[in-house]
């Protein structure tokens, strides 16, 4: 009799406990996803974040190519300078990828495709390494390029020789960004290094 008084007396307390413990499930349940949420909306600022920063350098970019006001010599020394550059990335993704040549006629579908396949990005990349190459310095080229080239006019190995010999000095003289200054000076190397190389 006493056992089954005490066993009475504990039944609203076990029944407490569920209550305690369901609720604790329930918090529980509730945390789960207020972390889950916090975490995509971090993933959301972050990504946000890195768009703005994205389009401000893009920005300052498009400022830096359009302030500057080159003569008519410095303007084409470094658009030939860039339209090598550019020839030579995409001729250097066909060598790798021989099969895709038609599907890839210009560098233009090599940035469009290489987002949404995985061995074109993968070969894109193992090119922009092997040249010392990085995306800013490709933005950079084709951000001049859309800028300048209708009135661009470009000049062979031999003419630019003609003029100058060295670019170099007049792109750390006249280009101030540093990002299209070193993007400049990444394309005259790379060409440079093609010419002796090829000599």
């Amino acid at each position: 009799m006493k056992m089954t008084s005490e066993t009475t007396s504990l039944q609203p307390l076990k029944q407490a406990m569920k209550r305690v413990e369901k609720k604790l499930q329930t918090l529980e349940t509730q945390f789960e996803e207020l972390d889950s949420a916090m975490e995509n909306l971090t993933q959301k600022f972050e990504f946000h974040r890195k768009t703005l920063e994205s389009q401000a350098v893009q920005d300052e970019m498009w400022t830096a190519v359009l302030e500057i006001k080159f003569t008519s010599l410095e303007l084409n020394i470094f658009y030939s300078y860039i339209i090598e550059t550019l020839h030579y990335l995409h001729s250097q993704v066909l060598e790798k990828l021989p099969d895709l040549e038609r599907r890839l006629p210009t560098l233009a579908t090599v940035l469009k495709r290489k987002n949404n396949n995985k061995r074109i990005r993968v070969v894109w990349d193992t090119v922009l390494e092997a040249l010392g190459l990085q995306e800013e310095d490709v933005k950079a080229f084709c951000t001049f390029f859309i800028a300048h080239s209708s009135k661009a006019e470009y000049y062979s190995a031999n003419l630019r020789q003609m003029y100058i010999h060295d670019a170099t000095p007049m792109i750390t003289n006249i280009v101030k960004n540093q990002i299209l200054q070193n993007s400049l000076l990444h394309a005259v190397q790379i060409i440079e290094n093609k010419k002796t190389a090829k000599a």
